[in-house]
């Protein structure tokens, strides 16, 4: 082989080598693993690291004041209080995304929540659960990349996903699928029997 076609054959090495690190995903490069690998803000504007529900289930929903699920509040709440003591949390994150259902301020949200259904599960500041304001902690639960079968655009208030206690995503229930029905509370039961390790 000639002086310049080993030089044309190395630079094509060379750019095929750059090309593929370019396209291959790096299965160990830094990035969310969970849903509970991001921050969020409390209603009251506190940071919350999602990892210290790590080794619990959880339940991640966004809701809504002025929408036809809203009553499902009643419903989280007794489902919170009859599971919390085996390690059951819900997350609320309100959203007004689907016809400006949820038009409050986090104070107003909160104020709500507390005298109409008595809330006491956890309650966070309000998000976008799609684009083009899309939060984080959404964009990795509706993303096929890192959700693979429970993704999925958000289609309405009161999506429900269902988190094990190894912070992976094992379920997820429509809007209308009440959180206190038998194949909700069933999921929920079998999340809870597993163990964290």
């Amino acid at each position: 082989m000639s002086f310049s076609r080993l030089i044309a054959a190395g630079v094509g090495l060379a750019v095929s080598t750059v090309l593929l690190a370019t396209v291959t995903p790096m299965a160990d490069a830094a990035g969310p693993k969970s849903p509970l690998d991001f921050k969020v803000k409390s209603i009251d504007g506190k940071d919350v690291d999602l990892k210290k529900y790590r080794g619990q289930v959880v339940l991640i929903v966004n809701t809504a004041s002025k929408c036809g699920y809203t009553p499902q509040y009643a419903s989280l709440e007794k489902l919170y209080s009859q599971y919390k003591e085996q390690g059951l949390r819900v997350l609320a994150f309100p959203a007004n995304d689907f016809g400006a259902q949820e038009p409050g301020a986090d104070s107003e949200i909160k104020q709500f929540c507390s005298l109409n259904y008595k809330t006491s599960f956890d309650l966070f500041s309000k998000i976008s659960t799609k684009e083009p304001a899309q939060a984080p902690l959404y964009k990795y639960l509706t993303s096929a990349d890192t959700n693979g079968k429970f993704a999925g655009p958000i289609e309405w208030n009161f999506t429900k996903f269902l988190v094990d206690r190894k912070g992976n995503v094992v379920a997820r229930f429509k809007s209308n699928v009440d959180p206190m029905s038998p194949e909700f509370t069933a999921a929920v039961e079998a999340a809870l029997k597993q163990l964290a390790k």
